[in-house]
């Protein structure tokens, strides 16, 4: 694990994980294990049944009415006849949270091992087919401004915690880390890899045509490079993502943050919180795995702003750094990973207590977010469940070993 940049001491103890940290994410994959991992999504809204049986298709009409189903402060999915499925990337997370609570000493009533093989095996089962190696998408259709994202459709971004839910599941059958290795020929020829000056660029999507680069999904691609490299230590690997994440680093600001694209204006978000926070878990892998120090300046000022501008003292996320709300269990859970991971499990354990308090339901839901006049208990199957089981797997294993 990396350590905590600002403090000398670095790793930090906290609770043993045997508590409410534990009991909520394993009460979270049994939310999700009796819903066969299946529910509604963030942007799910063009898979409502009510605007697939339009006589027309049109963009700002399916605009409307995915927006509308997201924005909405209460859940309308049911009255659009929104379809509920199984999310890629949320199957990975929960893969990737049953592998660590295996790792773990804890006494639960799953067969982790069995559940991190049976949904790495549902991955296998649901790449997306005709690409160069494994990948991934989200599986319901997501209207742009410019153009329309297929189910069929794969991006670097699920394609990235895909390969690490099949790493994960190499740990008890080496079969999966041959298929994973695959994920390389995807993101070097469909998703065009490709040198540039200061470093390297992949897409997005496949045939990506915008003017604009997405900062975290290069830091991913990048990550999904290293996670290969760490398996089979192949140099090339490591090398390829060394140059994507320069060209990532070189576009930090002088706040110590990330926009979400380059340039600025090309998005609405600024930079906000999750997306600032894989960037900074990339980093960290990079360094984990490497021990090279190249991006320890840029990782210390990253980690401050983190901290000092995307979070408040009580653990509280911020949505980016110029706006508190709506305070998201995404940001949530990705502040838990980046804590835990830099060795301060103080902070982490103060972010797991806000959440706890704030957005849990206490029954294994977690609602998506606390906004400044009402808490939006609107529980989605990836966004929350998978991204909370999974940072809380993360942050009670590491808990455990720090109390040892």
């Amino acid at each position: 694990m990396v350590a905590d940049h600002r403090s000398p001491a670095g790793r930090q103890r906290a609770s043993p994980p045997t508590d409410s940290a534990a009991a909520a994410g394993l009460a979270a994959l049994a939310y999700a294990a009796r819903r066969e991992y299946t529910g509604w999504d963030y942007a799910d809204g063009m898979s409502s049944r009510l605007r697939r049986a339009l006589p027309f298709d049109n963009r700002w009409v399916n605009l409307a009415v995915q927006e509308t189903i997201k924005r909405s402060p209460v859940n309308v999915r049911p009255l659009f006849l929104v379809e509920q499925r199984r999310n890629f990337k949320g199957t990975a997370l929960f893969a990737l949270a049953h592998r660590e609570f295996d790792r773990a000493s804890l006494k639960t009533d799953f067969e982790h091992a069995r559940e991190a093989t049976r949904l790495a095996d549902w991955l296998l089962d649901n790449q997306c087919p005709g690409y160069s190696g494994f990948c991934g998408g989200h599986r319901h259709e997501n209207q742009h401004l410019d153009h329309r994202t297929l189910p069929t459709e794969p991006d670097v971004v699920s394609t990235a915690y895909g390969v690490r839910a099949l790493l994960a599941a190499a740990e008890y059958d080496p079969e999966y880390a041959a298929v994973a290795r695959t994920a390389e020929a995807f993101l070097l020829e469909d998703m065009r890899y490709r040198e540039v000056e200061g470093g390297a660029k992949i897409d997005y999507y496949p045939k990506d045509t915008a003017d604009h680069y997405t900062l975290n999904a290069g830091a991913l691609a990048a990550r999904t490079l290293v996670d290969l490299y760490a398996h089979v230590g192949d140099d090339p690997l490591r090398e390829r993502a060394r140059k994507l994440l320069d060209y990532v680093v070189a576009r930090q600001t002088d706040r110590g943050g990330w926009y979400y694209r380059d340039p600025p204006d090309a998005s609405h978000l600024s930079m906000d919180t999750h997306h600032n926070g894989f960037v900074i878990e990339c980093l960290q892998r990079y360094r984990e795995v490497t021990g090279s120090r190249r991006y320890d300046e840029a990782l210390g000022r990253a980690l401050e702003f983190f901290q000092d501008a995307l979070f408040e003292a009580d653990g509280a996320p911020r949505f980016d750094e110029s706006t508190a709300y709506p305070r998201d269990v995404h940001a949530a859970a990705q502040g838990i990973l980046v804590f835990t991971y830099a060795g301060d499990l103080q902070f982490a354990r103060r972010i797991v207590d806000w959440t706890l308090e704030h957005l849990y339901a206490g029954d294994g839901r977690f609602y998506v977010q606390k906004r400044r006049f009402y808490t939006k208990r609107i529980t989605l199957m990836r966004w929350c469940q998978a991204w909370m089981a999974y940072a809380l797997a993360v942050y009670c294993r590491s808990a455990e070993a720090g109390s040892e």
